[in-house]
C-alpha cells in the first residue's frame, strides 16, 4: 500500500513538471495581441559604444531634455529648450518608438505576408515584411530613400523572430538621451515569446559611421494584456477610447505651454 501511495505521488508531481501544464499553452510563432512594456531600460542601453569622430560631432549638436548619458550631449531642464525633434511634433522614429515607454503599448497583428505593429504613441503603424523578400540594399535602398521608420524585413530563426531595419532617417534620435544615428544605421530586433504572457526583445544597432562597435541593448520585456485592460467605454484597442496620442502643431505641440 505504501509503495502504491508513493507511486501516485510521483505521478502527480511529474504532471506538474511537464512544461506548459501549469501555464497556458501558446504558439511561440504567434506574437498577436496587445503588449505593455514592463521591463528594460528607457534608452537603447546604459552602455553605448564609443563614437567615431563623425558620431562625436553629430552628438555635440544634440541637446536632450532632462538627462544625458554622454559628455558630448548637452542637457536642459526645460523640454522646450531642447532640440529633440520629437518635442516639436516630428515623428519619434525608429528604434526610439520601440525603446521609450512614455506610452508603452503596442499591438502586433499577424498577416500572411507581414506583421503589423500598431503603436499607441503617434497612432503609428509599422510594417515588418515576412514574405521572404531580401533586406533592401544598394540601388534598391537608395531608390526607397531614408524614412522615419525605415524598411523592415523579418524572418524566423527557430522560435525567434529576427527583424532587420535599414533606410532610417538620421534626423530621428536613437533614444530620448540624444544619441544620433546616420542614414546608414542598421537595427536588428530579436523577438522571443518566452511564455504565454511575456515577449522579450533585444536590439542591436550597427552604425559604423557614428559608432566604433555594434550597440547591443538590454532585454526589453512586454506583457500581453487581456481585453478588459485595453477597453475604454466599450471600445477595445489602442486606437479607440484612450485618445489619439498624435502630436499635432494645431494642438500646440508635444510640450504643453502650461509647463513654461
Amino acid at each position: 500500500m505504501r509503495n502504491r501511495s508513493a507511486g501516485l505521488i510521483l505521478i502527480f508531481l511529474s504532471l506538474f513538471s511537464v512544461p506548459g501544464f501549469a501555464q497556458a499553452k501558446f504558439d511561440p510563432h504567434d506574437l498577436s495581441g496587445i503588449w505593455l512594456r514592463q521591463g528594460g531600460d528607457v534608452g537603447l542601453s546604459t552602455m553605448p559604444p564609443a563614437f567615431t569622430p563623425a558620431g562625436m560631432e553629430a552628438a555635440k549638436k544634440n541637446t536632450a531634455a532632462g538627462a544625458s548619458r554622454s559628455p558630448y550631449i548637452k542637457t536642459v531642464a526645460k523640454p522646450e529648450l531642447s532640440n529633440d525633434p520629437a518635442l516639436k511634433c516630428n515623428p519619434i522614429g525608429f528604434p526610439r518608438i520601440a525603446i521609450g515607454n512614455d506610452h508603452a503599448y503596442q499591438e502586433m497583428v499577424t498577416l500572411p505576408n507581414r506583421i503589423l505593429q500598431l503603436w499607441q504613441e503617434e497612432r503609428r503603424p509599422r510594417e515588418i515584411w515576412t514574405d521572404g523578400r531580401p533586406v533592401p540594399a544598394g540601388e534598391n535602398l537608395d531608390n526607397l530613400g531614408p524614412a522615419w521608420y525605415g524598411q523592415s524585413v523579418g524572418r524566423w530563426q527557430g522560435d525567434t523572430l529576427v527583424v532587420t531595419t535599414v533606410g532610417l532617417d538620421e534626423r530621428a534620435w536613437v533614444d530620448p538621451f540624444g544619441f544620433p544615428k546616420s542614414n546608414d544605421a542598421r537595427v536588428e530586433e530579436r523577438y522571443k515569446r518566452v511564455n504565454a504572457d511575456t515577449l522579450e526583445v533585444q536590439m542591436t544597432l550597427t552604425d559604423p559611421a557614428y559608432y566604433k562597435a555594434p550597440w547591443v541593448s538590454d532585454k526589453k520585456l512586454w506583457k500581453k494584456q487581456p481585453p478588459d485592460k485595453t477597453t475604454w467605454f466599450g471600445w477595445q484597442g489602442l486606437f479607440s477610447g484612450a485618445g489619439e496620442l498624435i502630436c499635432a502643431p494645431m494642438n500646440g505641440g508635444r510640450v504643453s505651454k502650461k509647463s513654461e
